[in-house]
Parts: C-alpha cells; structure tokens; sequence
C-alpha cells in the first residue's frame, strides 16, 4: 500500500482525482447492424479483403468472412469492445463484424475530460458481474459505474508507459508466430515424400476411435478433456473448469490423440500426456499398428492438410462437426521406423525451443505479462471517491 501511495503521490503532485459515472464520459453503440450473415467462418483469411469475426470470451476472433457488407471500420477510429456480461475488454483497431449479441462498444470519449485509451486500461482490470446476475452490466449498472478521471496530462502518462509495456509483449508475440509458422514449414517438409519413396495408406487402415469407458470418479480437471478446455490452433489443452456431473466417459491413455469435433475448423488437437476421459465432442485416435509411432502419427496429424481434409468434410452450417468416417479414410505416409523416429525427434527440439513454457519466447511473454499486469494496477490504484 505504501509503494501505492508513492507512485500516486508522484503521478499526481497534489492534483485532484475525480470520479465521474462511466456513461457522463463515453458514448457506447449494440453493434446489432455488424452482426454476420454466413453461418460458416473461413479458418484463415483467404485475400486482403477477409474480415474477422469477433465473439465473446476467450476465443475472440472466431474466424473470417468474405461478406463485404456491415463491416465495422475500426482501423479509421479505433474502438473498445467489451462482454456486457463478462466485462472482458478489448482494444480494436481493425475492421471487424461480430457474431455474439452480448458484445457493445464504446465508439466515443468525451476527448476534454478522458482519453480514450486510459478508459480501456481502467476497463481492462474491472471484475466481472457477481455471480447469479444475468442483467447485462451496461443496461443495468455499467454506465453507472464511477471512473477515476485525474488530469489529462496524468492519463497521457499512465497511457505511455502501459503502452510501452504492451508494445514490447507484442514484439515477443510476433517473433513467436514468425517462429511457429517456421517450425510447421519445416514440418511439412520432413513430413513430404516423393511418389513411392514411402508406403501409403488409410487413417483407419492404422488406428480406430477409443471404445473404452471410464467413470466419473476417475477423472479430474487436470485429466478431463472436453472441447472447451482443448485449445484451439494447435495450443494442446488447459486445465477443465468443470466436469461432467453423470454418465460416463470416453477413455484415453498415454499417447492417444484427442481432436475436437465441434467446429474443426479451430484446429484443436492434444497428444496426451495422461490417462483421462473425455466426451462424444472429442474424437480419441489411438494407433493401433506396429508400423508407426504415435509421436509421428500426432506430427502428421497436426499439419494444415489434415485440418483443411476435415473442414473440406464436415457437416453442419451453425456448428459443423468432423465426419468420423471420412476421417478414418484421411491417407498418411509410412516411412520406416527409424526415419519416424528421426522425423519426431527433431520436431520435438523445435518444438521445445518455439512452445516451450519454461523456457525461450514463451516464457519471456509469461513474466511480461505479469510485469505489464503489475504496473497497471499500480498505476490505476487511484484514491476511492468519497
């Protein structure tokens, strides 16, 4: 609390901190007229002209259209879009559409009391609506809430230095991309045999779907799988939130492979580390032949081709599943053991250098993550209004 006060006391130099409701300050708009048409998302973008899609929660970009009609233009005037019940904010500054209806956005500050990136930070660290209330925060309170507004000159501060901060964890972030999308080039290109060089074959032809059970009492949220939880873009999995409460589950072990079903298009895969269960969402692939490992069949199936194969099947508009059959009928090279064995291995070390969160880039954005976070709150750590 000391260390508080003292940074307070140097940022302000006796100045005063007003507080001000959120809504005297800020003009918001329910983005209803960028809503999304199509039922289906590109993956990636396919030219210049495709567009985000933003959702709620920690999936954000949900995919891209090609509609050119209803795009939002925030790369003219930047916006803050933010969860009306989950207060999770973000700083837009590209053109977008939308998908989820809780969405809002502050379009406008008034620019002689408030910057409107100061507004985001302060946003950025306010706690979600208590549990048990479903009225959305802007319609009900959010407006109402009190802003600490100091001098503009403080703001313009405040915002430097959060800014610095931010910029420096997008530098590592981008250098980590340019370093993943190396490592799946390089992939590729271990994993590419010229015409009768290897031995072709079947999906199904080399492992099967898990058919065992397992119980409740079983699992965890460390060994609970469900499409939540796993990851999208390749990122493996985090720990559950929750677990099922009845039934049973669909057993995996050391060295399955676990894909999510539910909108492949999201690339969700996970080689498991670990016994566990998982639910009909997840499809559990588990070699069965003693011509492959699975370290090699996970490297096969992590790359773009067997992604854009399961998209290119998949049924469904609102939420396309995978085709379980057309899958098994995915065909994969067979080298010899020994050239699997030296494909996975060097795969492995360039994995731990570009994914690895102990060490490298990953865990250089971790401990400025934390530092960013730490600054923040100590630099909004205003005097409460009386």
């Amino acid at each position: 609390m000391d260390k508080i006060n003292k940074v307070m006391e140097r940022l302000l130099q006796g100045e005063r901190v007003e507080w001000k409701p959120l809504g005297d300050v800020t003009n918001y708009e329910q983005p209803g007229k960028y809503i999304v048409n199509s039922r289906e998302f590109l993956d990636t973008p396919t030219n210049a002209h495709s567009t985000p899609v933003l959702t709620a929660g920690k999936t954000f970009i949900l995919g891209y259209t090609n509609e050119n009609e209803g795009i939002y233009r925030a790369s003219e005037k930047p916006v803050i879009i933010f969860d009306d019940f989950t207060t999770d904010t973000r700083w837009i500054d590209f053109d977008f559409k939308i998908r989820s209806s809780t969405l809002k956005m502050i379009t406008a500050v008034d620019e002689e009391i408030a910057l409107q990136k100061f507004i985001f930070y302060w946003l950025e660290i306010q706690s979600s609506p208590e549990k048990g209330s479903n009225r959305r925060q802007w319609i009900s309170n959010y407006a109402k809430k009190k802003i600490p507004i100091p001098p503009l000159h403080v703001q313009e501060e405040i915002v430097r230095i959060l800014d610095t901060f931010t910029e420096l964890t997008n530098e590592l972030t981008k250098e980590q991309e340019a370093r993943q999308t190396q490592y799946e080039y390089y992939r590729d290109k271990l994993l590419t045999f010229e015409d009768g060089e290897v031995e072709w074959v079947k999906l199904g032809d080399v492992a099967q779907y898990s058919n065992e059970r397992i119980g409740l009492d079983e699992v965890d949220k460390n060994n609970y799988v469900s499409v939540d939880n796993l990851l999208q873009n390749k990122k493996g999995k985090s720990k559950a939130s929750h677990l099922p409460g009845s039934g049973t589950l669909i057993k995996f072990k050391v060295g399955d492979i676990l894909i999510g079903n539910i909108r492949p298009y999201l690339r969700k895969i996970w080689y498991a580390d670990c016994d566990g269960g998982t639910n009909g969402d997840v499809l559990v692939i588990k070699n069965k032949s003693h011509k492959l490992t699975s370290a090699y069949l996970h490297q096969l199936l992590l790359q773009e081709r067997f992604f854009e194969y399961n998209v290119q099947f998949s049924r469904g508009a609102r939420m396309p599943r995978g085709d379980k059959s057309r899958i098994l009928q995915y065909g994969i090279p067979i080298p010899s053991l020994e050239i699997q064995k030296q494909i996975t291995d060097w795969l492995h070390r360039f994995e731990l250098i570009t994914n690895s969160i102990t060490e490298g880039l990953p865990r250089e954005i971790e401990l400025r993550q934390q530092q960013y976070e730490y600054y923040r709150d100590l630099l909004l750590s205003f005097p409460k209004a009386a």
